[in-house]
């Protein structure tokens, strides 16, 4: 193992789902996600996971979930803050929002020394989704990587999604195209646009990285800022510097597939839906009644 590192992206501030959806409950001993995306990154052999948090809510997130494994992997908190940005930029006073998921990774530079998997902290990714990754790192050190899932796999029954389907030759990533409002109704599989077949690859933002994306991030941020840096909203997003870097020719990222079925929390309703299906998972032996 190449000193294989989890970064779980937890900083967001979970305004549609009405409160912070990666401190809530689902497991029958009132698991988090984070735990159970944990648990599978310890038994796939990752050695440290290191947690991009706000230092608002650290002390909550600390007790109510990362001092439980503590003992069980090595854990680190990384704070992301509108404030960490170079120097001789200025922070809008109106500025609001975190700076998006490229910013989030950014902050966890001096945390990490190795190859990580970055994944979302409120969504399930399912244990074969960190084997496959652990996997791919067990012979390489600087290679990019993201785990796709097929589209059947990652439907919501509450409506449309929006899913970056993935385009792909010779198992390297081509693109990914931002598709809005699929769904699955009257037995097809489809968007205002298109009818899919349901084995399309799609990503879900669990994506692996050397230690030289800390470099692109640097350099592009700073080019982010200067253009946009003033927009209220604007976001420095993973998916558009990975593509950006691909469309270069600066880095290549093999495609790995898991055929784990995802699911995830972004509306209050989601959470019924995910409750059952963790509950589901235990009782067919996948995990223990009691994680950690």
């Amino acid at each position: 193992m190449n000193n294989l590192s989890l970064l779980v992206m937890a900083a967001g501030m979970g305004s549609r789902y009405g409160g912070l959806k990666q401190l809530d409950s689902f497991g029958p001993n009132n698991e988090t996600i984070i735990d159970y995306s944990v648990y599978d990154a310890i038994k796939s052999g990752f050695e440290k996971v290191v947690f991009i948090i706000r230092e608002e809510f650290s002390e909550d997130f600390k007790t109510k979930i990362s001092d439980k494994f503590k003992d069980r992997i090595n854990v680190e908190h990384v704070y992301q803050s509108l404030d960490k940005v170079p120097k001789s930029f200025l922070v809008p006073n109106s500025r609001i929002k975190p700076w998006g998921t490229g910013h989030a990774i950014l902050c966890a530079k001096k945390a990490i020394s190795g190859p990580f998997i970055a994944i979302n902290g409120d969504d399930f990714y399912g244990r074969q989704s960190f084997q496959v990754a652990s996997n791919f790192y067990q012979n390489e050190e600087n290679k990019f990587c993201m785990v796709s899932f097929k589209l059947e796999n990652t439907l919501s029954e509450f409506g449309g999604v929006s899913r970056g389907v993935c385009n792909s030759f010779n198992r390297q990533l081509v693109s990914v195209e931002e598709t809005h409002n699929i769904e699955k109704k009257d037995g097809e599989i489809r968007s205002i646009e298109k009818i899919f077949h349901g084995d399309e690859l799609v990503s879900m933002n669990m994506w692996g990285f050397g230690i030289q994306v800390f470099g692109y991030l640097e350099e592009r941020f700073k080019h982010f800022l200067n253009e946009y840096g003033n927009e209220e909203k604007s976001e420095f997003l993973i998916p558009s510097v990975i593509s950006d870097l691909i469309k270069e020719g600066v880095e290549s990222v093999d495609v790995l597939t898991s055929s784990e079925k995802w699911f995830g929390v972004t509306f209050p309703e989601d959470k019924k839906n995910v409750s059952e299906s963790i509950l589901k998972l235990t009782s067919n032996g996948v995990y223990p009644e009691k994680l950690f």
